[in-house]
């Protein structure tokens, strides 16, 4: 369901819509479009109403009431809370915007004053990319095997004042592609395995590469064998599927402002390989390849989004599964790179794959990489279902990296990556091993093996496992793939400057 988002100057009570969305601080204090609410809504009973329903304008929370004054072309009036006045964020506005969406499922056309609440400082454009974002984020469904299921009757949104039409305009028109990327990502994370293999994938990214303007190589089994990733083809050797290795590569128009490398996990389906999963551990494997789903949504939207760098992305694909030919706990692996790596853990697969996507972005002599994968439910433990953990190799880089996240509203930790960790990973028969010692710190060391693949490139690696997969209906995410750290890898390669 494709929803349009269009702004206009005009007032509330002149716009021809089904629905009039007005925003409402902490302590049921109305915003922009307050007053004539009001009358439409019976004028003094609005307060009682509200406190009798227990709405007191908390940030995300709606209440819809009828209109009972014939002023307004509306039938119906949603308040929607932003919290306290003087702390409202963009981030609060697209979660708002989200919550509307969420709301309007059965009109097809709203008009709000959300872009009149932005925070004091934040350009018009801004607002108006975060109310779109949420808008489009905050609607989304995921109906592929629900044929009879309903989806959202929301067509059209119009979003009122906010400041210069023509900023207002282009941040509508960003923040609608960016959001179209995350659904995107979404859509893909959300398939089956047994609907995505690693072919499926790769065939999806050449369909994406001539519409968006990137030029895409796909490596077959034949050439991953002859550039010898032997990462990729030992987490291979017990499937059905043959592996994939997709290659992006955007350009920008004009002189590039800077060389940077995206890498992604793609695990299209994980059952831990021969040291399976249980049942229950298997459910959501499908997304498993969150990573490489990230990236590739985030690099379609490059060129509508204006990047001035050069992007190349790696994304290396396979399944992951137990039979006769699997590799076993103690083989040796060859890395890309030369270094050798003994499989202790056949479900600490990514890592692997990584390591030979990493190898060959550092090839490449990029001036900055970033790699994102669902790679530790030890970085869950860390910091829950909803940060993902940052580990970077260059304090600067980390901070541009952790920066652009902030802005998006995307959360994200810096993690310690020390080096007296390291000989938990090293092993007694090859050059590492792909599984820490004991239980503890999982997440530091699948990030200090990656660490082993970059060299000296300037690297951030996020794990995400925790974000990437929404266990239940959220601000703007719905129950299953998220799409996250696609906002902030376009905002990142979007302003990105040399580390």
């Amino acid at each position: 369901m494709t929803i349009s988002i269009t702004s206009s100057t005009s007032a509330p009570d002149k716009v021809k819509a089904d629905l009039l969305a007005i925003p409402v601080y902490e302590g049921r204090e109305l915003g922009a479009g307050g007053e004539i609410a009001r009358a439409a809504c019976g004028g003094a009973g609005l307060d009682s109403f509200m406190i009798g329903a227990g709405f007191d304008g908390k940030v995300g929370s709606t209440i819809t009431v009828p209109v009972s004054n014939g002023g307004l072309a509306a039938a119906a009036i949603t308040f929607v809370g932003l919290g306290k006045r003087d702390a409202v964020t963009l981030d609060t506005l697209r979660r708002a915007a989200a919550a509307v969406a969420r709301r309007a499922n059965k009109v097809t056309t709203v008009a709000t004053t959300l872009l009149e609440a932005a925070p004091a400082g934040a350009e018009s454009s801004a607002a108006a990319q975060a109310v779109a974002e949420g808008v489009h984020l905050g609607a989304y469904e995921f109906l592929r095997y629900k044929p009879e299921g309903k989806p959202t009757l929301l067509a059209k949104v119009v979003a009122l004042g906010g400041g210069s039409p023509a900023a207002v305009k282009a941040g509508l028109a960003r923040g609608s592609a960016i959001a179209g990327a995350v659904i995107r990502a979404r859509d893909l994370v959300n398939e089956p395995g047994g609907s995505l293999s690693a072919v499926d994938f790769a065939a999806e990214a050449v369909k994406v590469g001539k519409v968006a303007g990137l030029k895409v190589t796909v490596l077959d089994e034949a050439a991953i064998k002859r550039l010898k990733l032997g990462g990729l083809l030992g987490v291979n050797r017990g499937s059905t599927e043959p592996p994939r290795f997709v290659k992006l590569e955007y350009v920008p128009t004009k002189r590039a402002k800077g060389n940077l490398a995206l890498v992604g996990k793609g695990v299209t389906f994980d059952s831990g390989g021969l040291s399976l999963k249980t049942a229950d551990g298997m459910e959501t494997m499908k997304t498993d390849m969150s990573g490489a789903a990230a990236v590739l949504a985030a690099m379609s939207v490059l060129s509508a989004a204006g990047c001035g760098a050069k992007v190349t992305g790696y994304i290396p694909l396979t399944d992951n599964m137990p039979s006769g030919s699997a590799v076993k706990p103690g083989d040796v692996l060859r890395i890309r790179n030369g270094k050798t790596v003994e499989v202790l853990n056949t479900d600490a697969e990514g890592r692997l794959i990584l390591a030979d996507a990493l190898s060959l972005a550092v090839e490449d002599e990029p001036e900055a990489i970033v790699d994102l994968a669902t790679l530790t439910g030890a970085c869950m433990v860390a910091l829950g279902s909803d940060i993902a953990g940052l580990f970077a190799s260059h304090d600067g880089w980390g901070q541009q990296v952790k920066a652009a996240a902030d802005r998006t509203g995307e959360s994200m930790w810096p993690m310690p990556m020390p080096e007296f960790y390291k000989p938990l990973i090293v092993s007694d028969v090859a050059d590492i091993k792909n599984s820490g010692a004991g239980r503890y710190g999982g997440a530091i060391t699948a990030a200090l093996f990656l660490r082993e693949f970059v060299g000296s490139v300037p690297w951030v690696h996020l794990d995400i496992a925790g974000p990437a997969r929404a266990a239940s209906d959220g601000a703007y995410n719905r129950k299953g793939g998220t799409g996250f750290a696609v906002r902030t890898l376009v905002e990142l390669c979007c302003t990105y400057t040399v580390p």
